[in-house]
C-alpha cells in the first residue's frame, strides 16, 4: 500500500511538471497564431535495395595484338620499342631472308636468258615465213618456228609467275602493327634469328578497360550496363579525386579460377599504366528489405526507437544508410514488418 501510494504521488508530480512545461508551449503556439501539426506517418513496406562492395580493378587494355612475323629469317631492323605509339599498318620491323635474294637474282637472270632466246626464236620464224612466201621452206618448218616461239612465251611467263611469288616473299619480311596502339613489349633484337609467327611485338589497342575479378557467388549479380563508381588511381596527386562513375561493358560467360571477370568503361584512363589497380565499388547484392525515412528514428541512450501508429515505442536495429527518393533513410535489420505505420518525433 504504501508503495502504490509512493508511486501515485510521483505519478502526480511528473504529470503536474509536464504540464506546467506544456503550458508555455501551448500558449507560444495561440500568441503566435500557429496551427497544431499533426504528426507525419510512414507505413512501412518492403523495398528492393542493393548491397555494394569495394573490390580492386585492373586497367587492361580493350584488346591486345601480335606483330608476328610471317617468314623465317634474321631480324634486320626494329623501329619501336615498349611504350611507343603507333598508326595502324605502319611498319615497325623488316625481317630479312636471305635465301629470297638470291633466288631473285636467279630468277633474273632466267628471264633476261628467256629474253635472248625470244629474240632468237622471232628472228627464225620471220626468216621462215619469208622462205615459205617463195617455197624454200616447208609448212612444217613454219609450225616449228612458231611452236618453238610459244614454248619460249610460257617459260618466260612462268619465270615472272615465279619472280612475282619469291618478291612477295620477300615483301612478307615486312612486320607491320596490325591496329593502332601502344607497344607493350618487344621480342627479339636486330640481327636475331626469327620464326614464321613468331611474335615481334605486343601492341594494345588505346582502349582501356577496369577487369575486375570477382568470386563466383556474385556472378548472378553483374548485368552488363550496370553502373558503377571508380575511385581515384593510386598514382594521382589527390587520392580523394575519384574518377567518377562507369559502366559494365562486358561480363565473361565463363569462370577464372572460380572468380567471374568482368570489364568495366570509365572516362579517364587514358594515360594509366596497362595493369594499374583502381579501386571500383559495384552492386555485390540485390534483395528485399525494410528501409524508413531517418527522421522517424528516435534516437535514444545505446538503442534506437520508432514510435507506431498506436504509440507505443518499440527498439528497432538499424542497418546501412539508404536512400528513399533521395531523401536520407537507414535499413531496419528487426523491430518492424511490412504494413506497419510509424509516426515521426
Amino acid at each position: 500500500m504504501i508503495r502504490l501510494a509512493a508511486r501515485a504521488i510521483a505519478a502526480v508530480a511528473a504529470g503536474g511538471v509536464q504540464r506546467r512545461a506544456a503550458m508555455p508551449s501551448l500558449g507560444l503556439l495561440l500568441l503566435l497564431g500557429l496551427p497544431s501539426v499533426a504528426a507525419e506517418r510512414f507505413t512501412v513496406v518492403e523495398r528492393m535495395v542493393e548491397d555494394r562492395k569495394s573490390v580492386f580493378a585492373t586497367v587492361e587494355s580493350a584488346r591486345e595484338v601480335e606483330a608476328r612475323a610471317r617468314i623465317t629469317g634474321t631480324l634486320r631492323t626494329l623501329s619501336v620499342r615498349e611504350g611507343d605509339m603507333v598508326a595502324a599498318g605502319v611498319m615497325i620491323a623488316v625481317v630479312d631472308d636471305p635465301k629470297l635474294a638470291l633466288q631473285l637474282a636467279a630468277l633474273d637472270a632466267r628471264l633476261e636468258a628467256l629474253a635472248a632466246q625470244r629474240r632468237q626464236a622471232q628472228l627464225e620464224l620471220d626468216r621462215t615465213r619469208q622462205l615459205r612466201a617463195t617455197g624454200a621452206a616447208t609448212q612444217a618448218r613454219l609450225d616449228e618456228a612458231e611452236t618453238a616461239l610459244e614454248v619460249i612465251a610460257a617459260q618466260t611467263a612462268a619465270a615472272r609467275a615465279e619472280r612475282a611469288v619469291t618478291a612477295e616473299q620477300q615483301r612478307e619480311g615486312e612486320v607491320h602493327a596490325p591496329q593502332a596502339g601502344r607497344v607493350l613489349a618487344v621480342r627479339g633484337v636486330p640481327g636475331s634469328v626469327v620464326l614464321a609467327g613468331e611474335a615481334v611485338a605486343v601492341i594494345a589497342t588505346d582502349a582501356y578497360v577496369l577487369r575486375l575479378r570477382l568470386p563466383e557467388r556474385h556472378a548472378r549479380f553483374l548485368r552488363a550496363g550496370d553502373a558503377v563508381q571508380v575511385g581515384a588511381r593510386g598514382l594521382a596527386e589527390r587520392p580523394d579525386a575519384a574518377l567518377g562513375a562507369g559502366t559494365i561493358r562486358l561480363v565473361y560467360p565463363r569462370l577464372d579460377a572460380g572468380q567471374v571477370v568482368a570489364d568495366a568503361e570509365v572516362a579517364g584512363l587514358g594515360d594509366f599504366f596497362v595493369g594499374e589497380r583502381v579501386q571500383v565499388t559495384i552492386v555485390a547484392d540485390r534483395r528485399s528489405a525494410i528501409v524508413v525515412p531517418r527522421g522517424f528514428i528516435h534516437r535514444g541512450a545505446g538503442v534506437d526507437l520508432v514510435r507506431l501508429a498506436s504509440g507505443a515505442l518499440v527498439p528497432v536495429q538499424t542497418g546501412p544508410a539508404r536512400e528513399i527518393d533521395g531523401t536520407p533513410a537507414v535499413e531496419i535489420l528487426s523491430g518492424l514488418r511490412a504494413g506497419d505505420v510509424i509516426l515521426a518525433p
